[in-house]
Formats: structure tokens, C-alpha cells, sequence
């Protein structure tokens, strides 16, 4: 399958927020490069990317931009020159299958990403990974929504979580999960190729969500009826200028802030109801 890439000049640090309005079109893929940062479609969904906006986008992010059509690209090769372990301190390291054992961890995830979000990575995935460390997930039920890699819902499996269902919307993804999840071991995850509708199970004790605003906005009052009473809804994928909105929608969809997260341009939050 050939796939459009859309290259992008633009400052290191406007790149990550470049990043998060992209993925509100049809996307599938990013790479940042020395200049800014390549963003993929396939050729298939190209009329799902409106040329005007994306125009407009740039200017607003003084970026500049072409458009050309590439083959398939080996993603493989793509990553593996630039997947580096990422260890958060004693609590978790996440590597590559090709990567040597890190030591000194209490867990440890291999993630063969591919074309799918979630390697610890992105400020998002971090500090999700981060705020689950404050957190005993032994014998609860947890629901990764927009589950990428699978990474969130393996760690929640190694912490003790006995039955995780994982979901995501995209094809790759999961796939990719179900890749991840054999690596690691983690065979009370479940993984599910859909929406939130798919999910017919409303009594989780723990829900991540790292998917983008849009979506979560969307989502909150569904993920809020799936959630035990008591329980904790954690969730990032939101930048810094869109956190009045999002826990404004947040309270009326009944949820209550616990904690905020920042890292970078990026909010991570903690809701519990």
C-alpha cells in the first residue's frame, strides 16, 4: 500500500503540538526529522487530509510543507535506527526485542512498535506510565482505550491487573497489541479491533486513555458510565492550552480531578468519580 507523506519544516519546539493537530486527520504515522517532523496517510485515505487546512495549519506554525507520494516503507528499518530504551528509574524500562536486558527495574517491556503509537517515548506515554507507578493495580480490572502498542495495558498487567481489555480503532495498532502482548507474556490481556462499543464490560476499576483531545471530549461520558464507582480514569494525549476544556467536560461528564501531570506541552490527569 503507497501512502502520501506530508514533510514539514518547523521548530523543535512547536513540533509536538504540529504533531497533536495532525492527528486529528487520518495520519497513521509521524517521523521527526532533523528539519521537523513527516507525517503519513495512506493513499487510500488521502481525501480524509483537507490540503486547505493543512495549508493554513503551517502558516499558523510558520512551517513549511510539501506533499509527495511514497512507496511502502519498511517501518521496520524506519524504528529500529531510532528506538532507544527508555528507563523511569527502578520502576519500568521499555526496550526492544533487539536490545539487551536493562537491569534494575522492577518491570520490564519489550515493544516492537511498528506503525502503532506507545513506546514511552512521546510526553504523553511517559507520563502515563508514570502516574500508573503511584497506583496497586494487583487483582483489578483495567481498560487501555486507544490502546497503540499495547504498552499501558502490559504494564498494568505486570503489575498485578487480572483482566485487562485493550482497545484501539486502528488496524495496525491492533495488531500490533497482539504482537506485544505474545512478547510479554501478558495473556489476561484481551485485545478488541473497534471503538468503545465493543467494550460490553461497564465495571473496570482503572481506565487509560492516551488517544488526543478530540476523542477523549467525546468519550468521557461513555468512560465514565464503564467506571466503578471509586475508580480511576487516567488520561493524556491533551495539551497544555486545551486543559480548561478538557476538565470542564470532565466535571460535567461527573468525573472530579485528582491529580495533574505536566510534561513538556503536554497534561496528563487523573479522575476519579
Amino acid at each position: 500500500m503507497n501512502y502520501w507523506e506530508y514533510s514539514f519544516k518547523v521548530a523543535d519546539d512547536k513540533r509536538d503540538i504540529l504533531l497533536a493537530f495532525l492527528s486529528e486527520w487520518p495520519f497513521d504515522s509521524f517521523q521527526e526529522t532533523e528539519e521537523g517532523l513527516d507525517a503519513y496517510v495512506p493513499a487510500s485515505e488521502r481525501e480524509g487530509v483537507p490540503d486547505s487546512e493543512v495549508q493554513s495549519l503551517a502558516e499558523q506554525f510558520a512551517a513549511e510543507f510539501s506533499v509527495r507520494e511514497v512507496p511502502y516503507v519498511n517501518w521496520n528499518e524506519t524504528w529500529e535506527s531510532n528506538f532507544h530504551p527508555i528507563v523511569l528509574d527502578s520502576f519500568c524500562a521499555v526496550r526492544a526485542d533487539f536490545h539487551p536486558v536493562q537491569p534494575g527495574v522492577k518491570y520490564e517491556i519489550v515493544i516492537n512498535p511498528k506503525m502503532a503509537f506507545g513506546t514511552g517515548h512521546h510526553d504523553t506515554t511517559w507520563m502515563m506510565m508514570n502516574a500508573m507507578r503511584d497506583h496497586d493495580l494487583n487483582r483489578k480490572k483495567v481498560l487501555d482505550y486507544g490502546c497503540g502498542t499495547g504498552i499501558l495495558a502490559i504494564l498494568a498487567a505486570k503489575m498485578g491487573a487480572t483482566m485487562i481489555d485493550a482497545v484501539d480503532i486502528e488496524l495496525p495498532a491492533y495488531e500490533n497489541s497482539l504482537e506485544n502482548i505474545q512478547i510479554n507474556n501478558a495473556f489476561n490481556v484481551q485485545v478488541f479491533h473497534g471503538n468503545l462499543d465493543v467494550i460490553l464490560d461497564n465495571r473496570f476499576d482503572f481506565i487509560l486513555a492516551n488517544i488526543n483531545r478530540n476523542v477523549i471530549l467525546n468519550s468521557l461520558p461513555t468512560l465514565h458510565n464503564k467506571l466503578n464507582k471509586g475508580g480511576i480514569l487516567l488520561i493524556s494525549g491533551i495539551l497544555r492550552q486545551d486543559e480548561p476544556m478538557v476538565l470542564e467536560a470532565a466535571r460535567k461528564a461527573g468525573f472530579t480531578v485528582d491529580e495533574k501531570y505536566y510534561r513538556n506541552e503536554w497534561c496528563c490527569f487523573q479522575l476519579f468519580w
